[in-house]
């Protein structure tokens, strides 16, 4: 599967944003991650003096096979309802991105319930009626997860071209923890234990099952870490394909990335092993309730923006994250220098 070429970040809009930084009037660093997330949104836009003005958070829900094995407190049937609720404006999403000015694209990537909808908000990219069950087989076919990911770079160049300068990730789906657990359980190389978190809020039995599950699921599965996709047939999920495609086709397009929680994370792992260069132009929104959420960050080099004790998905974190970016951006280009306000700068 051949993907779109990805830029290194724009060295000298970068040098110009950390030179204008300096010249603001603050003792220099002392907006502390503002000022480097206003430099790495210049490196990734091009931009000195980067703007966020159409904002996007791409949600996308699949269903798990997976959930057979109990590793759920919600049933499956939730996915549906949850998505009908996004469509109504009434989720957690919804109220979040209201309130940063973001808009919510809604993506069916593989629920098992037909949508009783014909709301033209909802984009139907349906590669199966949800995968099988990870801890029998493989999740999917390497078909199947090639085309999760096309579709998910498709939507991406799609809201890119409408005016997207930003893109926040999302996700549905009862049981989805347990598959990105599995993803960063291969490219960790960490028993289940060390990553597996409550999901949904599963008890100790319940916890205790998933992680067995896991188990399983890698053993039966052996997923090698060099192949990303076939890490994401074997033991990942519709909507976690999807998403680590609109990472790479938004890097590919010098648009930013502000990845949620722990399935966004999941699939940001699956993106960067496959186009490693799409890491630049990912910015992690949240650090997640769920168990191995660190690790990861770890793994990718990412510094969450956030830690909430958040663990809903969705794009939530991605929601809040946003808002921070776009701070980052006009206390960049809204601030004024020492020269323009004619403030004395220390040395001087």
């Amino acid at each position: 599967m051949k993907f779109p070429p990805i830029a290194p970040l724009g060295q000298l809009a970068m040098q110009s944003a950390r030179e204008r930084q300096n010249r603001l009037t603050k003792p220099a660093g002392s907006l502390g991650r503002l000022e480097e997330l206003s430099i790495q949104l210049a490196g990734i836009t091009g931009k000195a003096n980067p703007s966020i003005k159409d904002k996007v958070i791409i949600t996308m829900a699949g269903d798990h096979g997976v959930v057979e094995e109990g590793v759920s407190a919600y049933p499956q049937e939730v996915t549906r309802q949850m998505l009908l609720n996004f469509l109504a404006g009434g989720a957690a999403i919804n109220v979040l991105a209201r309130h940063v000015g973001a808009r919510v694209v809604v993506v069916d990537m593989g629920v098992a319930n037909e949508i009783p909808t014909r709301d033209e908000k909802l984009i139907r990219r349906r590669v199966a009626p949800g995968t099988k069950n990870l801890a029998k087989g493989p999740a999917m076919t390497r078909t199947q997860a090639e085309e999760s990911i096309q579709s998910g770079i498709e939507i991406a160049l799609a809201e890119i071209a409408k005016g997207a300068d930003i893109i926040g990730t999302g996700d549905m789906g009862i049981g989805n923890t347990t598959p990105s657990a599995a993803i960063a359980c291969v490219f960790l190389k960490q028993h289940p234990k060390e990553i597996a978190g409550r999901g949904t809020g599963v008890d100790d039995e319940g916890l205790a099952r998933k992680i067995s599950v896991i188990e399983r699921a890698l053993e039966v599965n052996r997923p090698n870490a060099d192949d990303g996709i076939g890490v994401l047939a074997k033991v990942g999920g519709f909507e976690i394909g999807g998403l680590a495609g609109v990472m790479i086709g938004a890097a590919s397009k010098q648009v930013p990335v502000m990845v949620d929680g722990f399935i966004s994370t999941a699939a940001a792992m699956i993106a960067v092993s496959l186009a490693p260069h799409c890491h630049e132009y990912l910015i992690s929104a949240h650090r997640s309730k769920e168990y191995g959420h660190s690790l990861m960050l770890e793994w990718l080099g990412l510094k969450p923006l956030l830690d909430f004790d958040m663990r809903l998905g969705e794009g939530t974190g991605a929601a809040l994250g946003i808002s921070m970016a776009e701070a980052a951006c006009k206390v960049l280009s809204e601030m004024a220098t020492f020269e323009e306000a004619g403030v004395s700068q220390v040395g001087a």
